[in-house]
C-alpha cells in the first residue's frame, strides 16, 4: 500500500468505479497493471474492495494521456510523475492547477465544467458564423481540442465532459459538411481510419476541408478493416482513400497498416494519410501521400486536379 502523507489533509478514498469513470481506464486494465507492474497499488476498505488515493488518480490521468500520445503502458506505468509530465510535454504540477490561458478558450472550458451545454454550443456556432468553417477549425477547434485534452489530464474535467465537448463539435462539422456537399466535384475521396484508431474528429475535420474545396466525400466512419476499405473503394469508384491518425495510434502499426493497404488498393487510387501522428513520425511509406496539417489539403487537391487535367490533355 502507498505510504500515507501526514502533511496533507485527509482524502476521500476513491472506488475502482470512480477511477474508471474519471480516466477511461477499465477495471480489468487497472487490476492487470496492479499485478504486472505493481501500480496502482490500492488499499482495501472494510469489505475488501479496492480504494485509490487522489495522488494515484493524478498519476493514472497522466498515464492515460501518455497512452493517447502513443506511448505503451509497459514503458510508462512504472514511470515517476516527473517523467510522465515530461512525456506529455506539459510541464505543470497536476496537483496545483495552472492558470488558464487568455482568449476564448477559458470560456469554453468554464461552460463545459459548469454543464452549460447550450451556452457552449452558442459560443461555437457564433464562432463559425464569424470566422467561416475553415478558420473556425484552425483558429478555434484545434487549440480548444488541445486545451480540453490538457484540462482532462490536470483533472479539471471528467472524461464524460471531454466526450460532451467532442459531440458538440462533431455536430457542427456535420452541418458544415452537409451544406457543402452539393458541389460534388472531382476527386471522389473516401475517408476512414484503420482498426485501433477510434478518433472521429480528425476524419470530420478533414472531410470539412475537402467538402468546402468541392471534393465528393464518402465517409466510412472509423476503424474500418483494410479488406472493407478496398471493397468500398472499388464499389464507389473513388480516386483517393484518406486515412486519419491521432497521436494515440502506434507509429509502427500505422506504417504497417498503410503499407498493407497500399498493396491491396488498385494502383490508380491514391492513398493519403493525415493527422497529429505524423507531426512526430518521419518515416515514409512508398505510394502514400502524407499531409502534416489540415492546411495541406487544398494544395494537395489542386495538385491532384492539375495532374488529372494534364493526363486528360
Amino acid at each position: 500500500m502507498d505510504k500515507k502523507d501526514h502533511g496533507r489533509p485527509p482524502f476521500k478514498a476513491l472506488s475502482i468505479a470512480m477511477v474508471e469513470r474519471d480516466t477511461g481506464l477499465s477495471k480489468d486494465t487497472l487490476r492487470m497493471w496492479e499485478r504486472r507492474y505493481g501500480f496502482p497499488r490500492p488499499a482495501r476498505d472494510g469489505n475488501g474492495a479496492r480504494t485509490y488515493t487522489p495522488d494515484q488518480l493524478d498519476r493514472l490521468r497522466l498515464i492515460r494521456r501518455c497512452m493517447d500520445l502513443g506511448l505503451r503502458p509497459g514503458k510508462i506505468v512504472a514511470a515517476s510523475m516527473h517523467e510522465l509530465i515530461a512525456h506529455t510535454g506539459n510541464a505543470v504540477d497536476v496537483r496545483n492547477k495552472t492558470k488558464a490561458p487568455t482568449g476564448p478558450l477559458p470560456g469554453v472550458l468554464q461552460l463545459l465544467k459548469a454543464q452549460r451545454v447550450a451556452e457552449m454550443r452558442d459560443f461555437l456556432v457564433q464562432a463559425v458564423m464569424r470566422l467561416g468553417v475553415l478558420r473556425f477549425i484552425l483558429d478555434v477547434i484545434v487549440p480548444i481540442n488541445a486545451e480540453v485534452g490538457h484540462a482532462w489530464m490536470r483533472g479539471e474535467i471528467a472524461i464524460h465532459e471531454e466526450h460532451l465537448y467532442s459531440e458538440q463539435v462533431q455536430h457542427l462539422l456535420r452541418q458544415a459538411i452537409g451544406s457543402a456537399m452539393h458541389r460534388g466535384l472531382a476527386p471522389r475521396v473516401m475517408l476512414t481510419t484503420l482498426p485501433g484508431e477510434e478518433h472521429q474528429l480528425g476524419v470530420l475535420m478533414a472531410q470539412t476541408f475537402l467538402s468546402v474545396e468541392g471534393a465528393q466525400c464518402i465517409s466510412l466512419g472509423v476503424q474500418t478493416p483494410a479488406s472493407d476499405i478496398v471493397s468500398a473503394a472499388r464499389a464507389h469508384g473513388v480516386d483517393i482513400v484518406g486515412l486519419s491518425f491521432s497521436q494515440a495510434m502506434q507509429p509502427r502499426n500505422a506504417c504497417t497498416g498503410l503499407a498493407d493497404l497500399r498493396q491491396r488498393l488498385d494502383s490508380r487510387i491514391e492513398l493519403w494519410a493525415g493527422g497529429a501522428l505524423w507531426s512526430r513520425v518521419r518515416k515514409s511509406v512508398p505510394g502514400v501521400r502524407f499531409l502534416s496539417s489540415l492546411t495541406d489539403i487544398p494544395p494537395a487537391l489542386a495538385d491532384w486536379r492539375a495532374r488529372r487535367s494534364g493526363r486528360a490533355a
